[in-house]
C-alpha cells in the first residue's frame, strides 16, 4: 500500500493526505450510505410480497362468505355456519373483523361501527376490493364485496366485507428482510476487505515505481522503463523521463563549460602570471613599460573572455531570461553606435541600415544585443583599414523572415569551413587575428533559442577574389509586428 508518511520535520505542519485512504473512502462511503437506504426499500419490497399471498387468502374468505350470504338470500335471519366461522377464526394470529350489511340495510353479522361502508355506487358489483384501514388506533388490512343478489327490487344489494390485523403480514416481511439482510453482514465486511485488497493491489505500480527511484543512484539520469506500465502511470513516467532528459542536458552543459572555461582561462591567466613576474623583476622603465602594456592587453583579452563564456552560458540556459517583444532596429543602432570608436581606430567605414518604422521580433534583449556584438567585432577584427562594416535590418514585403545581416569586405570565409566555424573554440586556418573561436558560437545558440538561422554568405559587393568579403545573415521567424510611422 502507498501511503505519504508524515515527515517529522514538518510535524507541526498539517499532515498530507493519503492517496490510498482518499481512494478506498470515494469506494466505501457511498457503499455505506447506499447500504441503509437497501434495507428501507427492501422492508417496503417484502412488505408488498408478504400482502399478496394474505390478500389473495382474505379474498377467498370474501368470495365464500359472500356465497354464504346468497345461499340464505331468502331466509329470514342470517346465520353463519360453525364450520365457516372456524375457518374465518383458524388463523388466530390476527384478530379479525368480520361485518354483513343485509340488502335492507340492516347488519346481519359483526357490529355497525366496527368498519366503515364502502360507497357502493364507485366500486365494482361482484369485485373484491381492498383497503387499509385504522380501527380503534391499530392498522387492519380490509377486503369488501358488493354482491347483488338474485332477488327482484331495488333492494338487493349487500356488503360483504373481512378486515385482519397485520400480524401475518408483518410476521412475513420480517422474515424476508431476515432472509436477506443477514447475509448482507457477512457480505459488506468481505465487500470492504475485497475492495481493500484490490485497491492494493491496483496500485502496487505506484509502490514498484517509487522502489525503483528510491534506489537509484544519484547520478542515474536515465529513463525509466515504459515496458509493462500501466496506462494511466504512462503519462507520469513520460513526464518523468522527459524531466531527467532536460536535466541531463543541463547538467551535461554546465560541465561543457565548466571544463571550457578552464581549458581557455589557464593560457591568458599563466601569460599574465609570467608578465607579472617579468615586471617585479624588470629595472628598466622602458621594458617596465611595454610589460604594463603587454599586461593592459592581456588583461583585456581575458576580461573579454570571460565575459563571452559568461554569454555563451546564457544562450545555454534561457529559461531564467524573459522573452519579450523587441524593436531589432533599435538594438542595431544602440550596438552599432558602441563599435563606432574601435571601427574609428581600425580606419574602418562602419555603417547601419534600418528601415525608418520599427521591425519587431520576439526575444530577449540581452542575448540579442550580445549576439550582434559578436558579428560586429568579428567584423571589425578580419575586416582590413580602410574596409566597411554595414549592419543591416530588412523586413521587406518579399521577404518571409525578418533578417538582421552583418556585412563586409574582409577575406571572407572559405565555403569549406562555413560549418565549422560556429563550433566552439574553433579558428579559421590561416588567420593572424586574435580571438576566442567563441563568437560565431554565440551567435548560433543565440539564434536557435530564437527559433532563427544563420547563414554565411559571401558578399555580392566584392568583386575581388582575395577578399569576397562576408554576409553573416540571421533570418528571424515570421512572428514580428510591421508597424508603419
Amino acid at each position: 500500500m502507498l501511503w505519504f508518511k508524515r515527515n517529522p520535520l514538518t510535524s507541526g505542519k498539517r499532515q498530507r493526505r493519503s492517496l490510498f485512504g482518499e481512494i478506498l473512502d470515494w469506494m466505501l462511503a457511498p457503499l455505506l450510505i447506499l447500504w441503509p437506504m437497501s434495507i428501507g426499500v427492501t422492508y417496503l419490497v417484502a412488505k408488498s410480497i408478504a400482502n399478496d399471498p394474505f390478500d389473495q387468502i382474505l379474498d377467498d374468505k370474501i368470495t365464500a362468505l359472500s356465497q354464504e350470504v346468497t345461499a340464505q338470500a331468502e331466509a329470514p335471519h342470517f346465520k353463519l355456519p360453525n364450520q365457516a366461522l372456524d375457518i374465518l377464526q383458524a388463523d388466530g394470529v390476527d384478530d379479525l373483523r368480520v361485518q354483513i350489511i343485509g340488502r335492507n340495510g340492516d347488519f346481519l353479522m359483526g357490529d355497525e361501527k366496527t368498519l366503515p361502508i364502502p360507497d357502493r355506487e364507485r366500486n365494482k358489483i361482484g369485485v373484491v376490493n381492498f383497503r387499509d384501514l385504522v380501527v380503534n388506533g391499530e392498522d387492519f388490512r380490509g377486503g369488501y364485496l358488493w354482491i347483488e343478489l338474485p332477488i327482484a327490487g331495488e333492494k338487493r344489494f349487500v356488503l360483504v366485507q373481512i378486515a385482519e390485523t397485520l400480524g401475518k403480514r408483518e410476521n412475513l416481511a420480517n422474515e424476508i428482510i431476515k432472509g436477506v439482510i443477514l447475509p448482507q453482514f457477512v457480505i459488506l465486511p468481505l465487500a470492504v476487505l475485497l475492495v481493500w485488497f484490490g485497491l492494493s493491489r491496483g496500485i502496487a505500480p505506484l509502490n514498484s515505481l517509487l522502489e525503483i527511484i528510491r534506489n537509484r543512484k544519484p547520478d542515474d539520469l536515465s529513463a525509466l522503463e515504459t515496458k509493462d506500465t500501466p496506462e494511466e502511470l504512462l503519462p507520469v513516467i513520460s513526464a518523468l523521463n522527459d524531466q531527467l532528459a532536460r536535466l541531463q542536458h543541463t547538467i551535461q552543459t554546465q560541465k561543457r563549460f565548466v571544463a571550457d572555461a578552464a581549458h581557455q582561462l589557464k593560457t591568458p591567466l599563466a601569460g599574465l602570471r609570467m608578465q607579472v613576474e617579468l615586471l617585479s623583476d624588470e629595472d628598466d622603465a622602458a621594458n617596465r613599460l611595454r610589460s604594463l602594456r603587454r599586461l593592459k592587453v592581456g588583461t583585456e583579452r581575458s576580461t573579454r573572455l570571460v565575459n563571452q563564456l559568461l554569454a555563451l552560458a546564457r544562450t545555454e540556459a534561457p529559461s531564467v531570461l524573459r522573452f519579450e517583444q523587441l524593436d531589432l532596429t533599435q538594438i542595431a543602432r544602440s550596438v552599432t553606435r558602441d563599435f563606432v570608436p574601435e571601427a574609428m581606430n581600425r580606419q574602418i567605414d562602419l555603417g547601419v541600415e534600418v528601415p525608418d518604422h520599427a521591425v519587431f521580433v520576439y526575444g530577449q534583449t540581452l542575448m540579442l544585443t550580445e549576439m550582434l556584438k559578436n558579428l560586429v567585432e568579428n567584423a571589425l577584427r578580419y575586416t582590413p583599414e580602410g574596409g566597411c562594416v554595414t549592419v543591416r535590418v530588412d523586413d521587406s514585403r518579399q521577404r518571409e523572415t525578418t533578417v538582421l545581416e552583418v556585412e563586409d569586405d574582409g577575406p571572407g570565409i572559405p565555403e569549406s569551413e562555413r560549418t565549422l566555424v560556429f563550433d566552439r573554440f574553433y579558428r579559421v586556418l590561416g588567420t593572424s587575428e586574435d580571438g576566442s573561436g567563441l563568437g560565431l558560437a554565440i551567435v548560433q545558440e543565440t539564434a536557435q533559442q530564437h527559433g532563427a538561422t544563420v547563414t554565411i554568405l559571401n558578399n555580392p559587393k566584392c568583386t575581388s577574389p582575395d577578399r569576397p568579403g562576408t554576409v553573416l545573415r540571421v533570418g528571424f521567424p515570421p512572428t514580428h509586428i510591421h508597424l508603419e510611422d
